[in-house]
């Protein structure tokens, strides 16, 4: 397969001077388990797979259909790599974030394996929201949470126990960041980074998954708190359907969005997926630099990833 084909909401973290990316599961590649794929430069990338050689069984036993895995989350915490994931079916909020947990992402090193370490969040269709699209974010005082959520009544939080990485059971149990309250409540993929003194709260709007018919575009708020209240540059707050638009079409780079940050020392990256006007909607890897304009809000430096000429 193509290095950059089939990628789809996109987790980058770094290891040593390597660089990897995970992203949605295709059931035509390696049974739909989280795609892999790794960079020393962040422009020439090469696919090493899937994370996982297969569904954990627990999770088709609690949504009978489901084919691939969802929008990976990676991180490192407490001295083991970490990644959240979604399985779920599709335009139904019966879903479930699941997590497994790995020493090292070097796949040539004999520490290299992926434990499975169950249910995280689960929505049985019950609840007025949707248990997709994870993030793992730590506070200023190294209090850890997840943020979650799409569409329903939109962008979730909940507080997670430092040992067991799953909710905690703390009151108020889910704390809402986002949402927009007109049809069709399209919001999702949220991504926090702390920057202080600001928590930046990144989403996809509107509608992903339709190839060249794809509306996604990538919006931004902030908080003093992790959990809110967020607004965007005008005042508005996400709660009531704000956000300052990041990122849209720009020519054949259509529907950006399923958007995640990644640090390093010397610089902030927005990665996120396109659809390739130029080659049948097609979704496509690409980075951006963030950059931080007066006033401490994102702006996004030129593509990283040269564009494939068809």
């Amino acid at each position: 397969m193509e290095a950059l084909a089939l990628v789809h909401d996109p987790s980058m973290i770094r290891e040593g001077r390597t660089y990897y990316v995970f992203s949605t599961g295709n059931p035509r590649v390696g049974g739909g388990g989280i795609q892999m794929r790794a960079s020393e430069d962040l422009r020439q990338w090469r696919f090493l797979g899937t994370a996982q050689p297969e569904i954990p069984d627990w999770i088709p036993a609690r949504l009978p259909g489901v084919r691939s895995l969802w929008a990976p989350d990676i991180s490192h915490y407490n001295g083991r790599y970490q990644m959240y994931y979604a399985g779920s079916l599709f335009g139904k909020n019966t879903s479930v974030i699941g997590l497994c947990t790995n020493a090292t992402l070097d796949p040539a090193s004999p520490d290299y394996r992926w434990m499975d370490e169950g249910l995280v969040v689960e929505t049985t269709g019950e609840q007025p929201w949707n248990a997709i699209d994870p993030n793992f974010v730590l506070d200023a005082d190294g209090v850890p949470w997840l943020n979650f959520g799409s569409f329903w009544t939109g962008i979730k939080m909940v507080r997670l126990d430092p040992a067991t990485r799953k909710p905690d059971g703390t009151e108020p149990h889910v704390h809402a960041l986002a949402s927009r309250p007109a049809p069709p409540h399209a919001i999702e993929a949220p991504c926090i980074l702390h920057r202080p003194p600001y928590y930046y709260l990144f989403v996809s709007f509107d509608v992903c998954c339709r190839g060249v018919n794809s509306t996604y575009r990538i919006a931004v708020g902030r908080s003093a708190s992790v959990t809110g209240p967020y607004v965007d540059a005008e005042g508005t707050p996400m709660a009531e359907g704000g956000g300052t638009i990041l990122l849209e079409t720009q020519g054949t780079a259509i529907g950006p969005g399923g958007q995640s940050v990644h640090r390093d020392p010397d610089a902030d990256y927005l990665v996120y997926h396109y659809y390739e006007g130029d080659n049948e909607g097609r979704p496509r890897l690409q980075i951006r630099e963030l950059r931080w304009a007066e006033g401490g809000w994102p702006r996004l430096g030129p593509p990283i990833i040269e564009r494939r000429t068809p």
